[in-house]
């Protein structure tokens, strides 16, 4: 049985940026558990036609490691995957990556002080772990009757099937996500039909992505500062917007350019009343495309405003009572995001899951830490998502907080640490308070940032500085500590 002092639950941007952080730190003796066969994690496994992108690349990035060689100010998919491989090869992450390697169980021993992992190529201990395989993991594919009689192909946006030529077939198109509004476009001028199943009619703002130019890039990559100057402004573009999320009056006036949008770009008046939203921007994760709207005025397409209630062999059925015979059907549905699998995996002392725990709404102290299961920590954890900022800043300001911990416990020796339960209960009513004037609990729609039981598990309900600010500062009162040897970066 190996033992490390780190393990590392997934190999995409949270877990390769902290690989190279815990490197940064003098720790070496961790493990990178991955179960794909490459890096990338979501930037891998999202391969649909379309897919790119929907924050601007310089922020779309770790600080640490700027890219001067983006194409675009949007990149697609493939030049983000080859940006993050890039990066962590740099790092000398891939040494640390043990892929095909599926955790099934993870486990705190109260006796050992050390976290027992069961997975697919045996067992490992380690002083603590960090959870790393993040909420965009696990496609949700919502359970339609009859779909298993469908003799067609099947299969979900994050799960492309590029051997399956859509060209020329019927395709059914279940939901009208982030996902779809990339994909939808891209395959609509090669299919003979496009039905797309509309459940909840979405904003689309018009996406400001130009491909950048070879004086451009030269800058770029020749100017010193410039990279650093671009990501400023656009941190301070994407933070002007999330001051709306906070105040909805005022993405009630952003939205009238999703409006103008639909108006010149939807003419038929049905048509654009079944795709106008009756919630504020911001309520669900905002949207930016170019050609989604264009896409459904084709000929070829026919824009469903309702679920899929059945299918029965290779109709599809939706819960207006309308069919129509299709070849294939594609789920844009998104992921389970608060119902994340990493929760029935994760154990306690006594045997207790994180899903036991939550009770179906994740909580973490500045989602980051859980109260009752120590030397833990979650990345992109409950109550950190917004609306309008990279998930890299989250990240890198989580890292921030999480070296921070690493760095008490080898010092004073500490051998367990664990958020108190009352710091925990205290941080989220704050969020929660917060958050109901939000755009995310007050715009008045039903999105994945409430949980099975309607509480806001997701969202950060303040500024991203507030976030760093907060982050930054690892508040050692806040943990019930014991004092015995510290975590080392030496093997045993």
């Amino acid at each position: 049985m190996t033992h490390y002092d780190i393990l590392v639950i997934g190999a995409g941007i949270s877990g390769i940026g902290a690989a190279i952080r815990l490197r940064q730190n003098g720790i070496e003796n961790f493990v990178i558990l991955e179960k794909g066969d490459a890096l990338g994690g979501t930037w891998r496994d999202n391969t649909y036609p379309g897919c790119a992108c929907d924050v601007p690349s310089a922020l779309y990035s770790y600080s640490f490691a700027p890219n001067r060689e983006w194409s675009r100010l949007f990149a697609g998919q493939e030049e983000i995957r080859r940006y993050i491989e890039r990066t962590a090869g740099n790092h000398g992450v891939p040494g640390h990556v043990q892929f095909g390697t599926e955790v099934q169980r993870a486990q705190w021993n109260e006796d050992t002080r050390r976290w027992t992992v069961d997975t697919t190529a045996g067992t490992f201990t380690s002083d603590a772990i960090i959870a790393a395989a993040g909420p965009w993991n696990e496609p949700l594919v919502p359970d339609v009757p009859g779909l298993d009689t469908f003799p067609g192909e099947v299969f979900h946006s994050s799960r492309w099937n590029h051997d399956f030529d859509l060209t020329g077939r019927r395709i059914a198109v279940v939901g009208t996500g982030a996902s779809a509004v990339q994909f939808v476009p891209a395959i609509q001028p090669h299919v003979a039909e496009l039905h797309l199943y509309q459940r909840t009619a979405q904003w689309v703002l018009p996406k400001p992505d130009v491909a950048l130019r070879g004086v451009e890039r030269a800058v770029l990559r020749r100017v010193p500062g410039a990279i650093r100057a671009l990501r400023r402004v656009e941190y301070a573009i994407m933070e002007s917007l999330g001051l709306g999320f906070g105040h909805p009056w005022i993405l009630k006036v952003v939205q009238q350019i999703g409006k103008a949008q639909l108006l010149a770009q939807v003419r038929d008046r049905e048509l654009r009343a079944s795709l106008t939203p009756d919630y504020t921007l911001g309520c669900k994760r905002l949207l930016m495309s170019n050609t989604y709207y264009p896409a459904l005025t084709q000929p070829n397409v026919e824009v469903h405003a309702n679920a899929v209630a059945s299918v029965r062999g290779n109709v599809v059925v939706g819960t207006d009572g309308e069919e129509r015979e299709v070849d294939a059907i594609v789920f844009g549905t998104g992921f389970h995001i608060l119902d994340m699998p990493i929760g029935a995996r994760v154990f306690d002392g006594e045997g207790r899951s994180l899903d036991d725990h939550w009770k179906g709404s994740p909580q973490a102290y500045l989602g980051t830490t859980v109260a009752g299961f120590p030397n833990a920590f979650v990345l992109l954890g409950p109550a950190l998502g917004t609306g309008h900022t990279s998930a890299f800043m989250i990240l890198e300001a989580q890292l921030d907080y999480v070296m921070q911990a690493l760095t008490h416990a080898r010092s004073r020796g500490w051998s367990r640490w664990e958020s108190r339960r009352e710091v925990q209960d205290a941080f989220n009513a704050q969020v929660q308070e917060a958050l109901a004037t939000t755009v995310y609990n007050a715009g008045g729609c039903q999105s994945y940032f409430l949980d099975v039981n309607g509480r806001n598990s997701f969202n950060w309900p303040w500024s991203t500085d507030r976030m760093r600010r907060r982050l930054g500062r690892f508040d050692e009162a806040a943990y019930e500590v014991t004092c015995e040897p510290a975590i080392t970066a030496t093997s045993r």
